[in-house]
């Protein structure tokens, strides 16, 4: 996971953690766990999608960002 992209991708949409856990529909705590890979939990299927639609991300981006 690259946090440092999805974490520019945020600033660039005028968001923070807790803005974006809120859309997500969990804590702002747990999306933290998930951007920094704690407790062996990262995001899943439905996550990436609504971080997609909501940063219009690419396909290439979303490569990037969670994939690399």
């Amino acid at each position: 996971m690259n946090k440092n992209e999805l974490r520019a991708v945020m600033i660039a949409n005028g968001d923070n953690y807790e803005k974006l856990a809120d859309a997500l529909g969990i804590y702002t705590s747990t999306l933290s766990n998930k951007i920094n890979n704690k407790n062996g939990i990262g995001f899943n299927q439905p996550e990436i999608i609504a971080i997609k639609n909501r940063y219009n991300l690419t396909a290439d981006q979303i490569d990037r960002i969670f994939f690399e």
